[in-house]
């Protein structure tokens, strides 16, 4: 299959980013360019039809600094017809009313600027007070959820989940256009 996606992160601790890298290996039936935005223009988003976005919420629903530093440059670009998918890390105990608030602010900004999202992810299994991070019934996040400081042992299967979603949906996208 020729499809190519886009997987652009910021991380500060590694956690986003090994997320990252389990997320393109469970995607190799594609061409996944993984890419961390501390030293990445988000202009590069151009380049691909499907994005996948990975994020963590810092301390009081704070985006994690390498976003915060690109978030002009983001608001500025035009997703108009790219599908996107967001991953996202919290701590839904040390910070359970802002567990996941950097996924849905992200998925706004995205959204708002014309993207079509997918990969959202099921609340179930998580304990936490409030989040932006959550559909408007709050029944699913909007993007894959990941708690590595308090359910690491969750994370692996999480991503291998997620991502037969996402394969499955890129593949049926690929046979509408083909």
């Amino acid at each position: 299959m020729s499809t190519r996606i886009g997987l652009f992160y910021g991380s500060t601790t590694g956690n986003t980013e090994a997320a990252a890298e389990l997320i393109k290996a469970n995607l190799n039936q594609f061409t996944v360019d993984l890419f961390d935005i501390a030293d990445t223009e988000l202009t590069l988003t151009e380049n691909y039809e499907f994005l996948i976005f990975g994020i963590s919420t810092w301390e009081y629903g704070g985006l994690q600094d390498d976003w915060e530093s690109r978030w002009e440059s983001l608001a500025q670009q035009d997703f108009s017809g790219k599908i996107v998918a967001i991953f996202g890390q919290g701590d839904q105990v040390g910070y359970d009313e802002w567990f996941q608030d950097g996924i849905g602010i992200l998925h706004d900004k995205l959204t708002e600027q014309g993207a079509t999202a997918i990969g959202y992810w099921p609340n179930s299994g998580y304990h936490f007070t409030k989040s932006k991070g959550l559909s408007e019934n709050g029944s699913e996040f909007l993007g894959l959820s990941l708690d590595d400081d308090n359910q690491p042992e969750l994370t692996e299967q999480r991503i291998d989940d997620w991502c037969q979603e996402i394969a499955a949906v890129l593949q049926e996208l690929a046979c509408e256009t083909a």
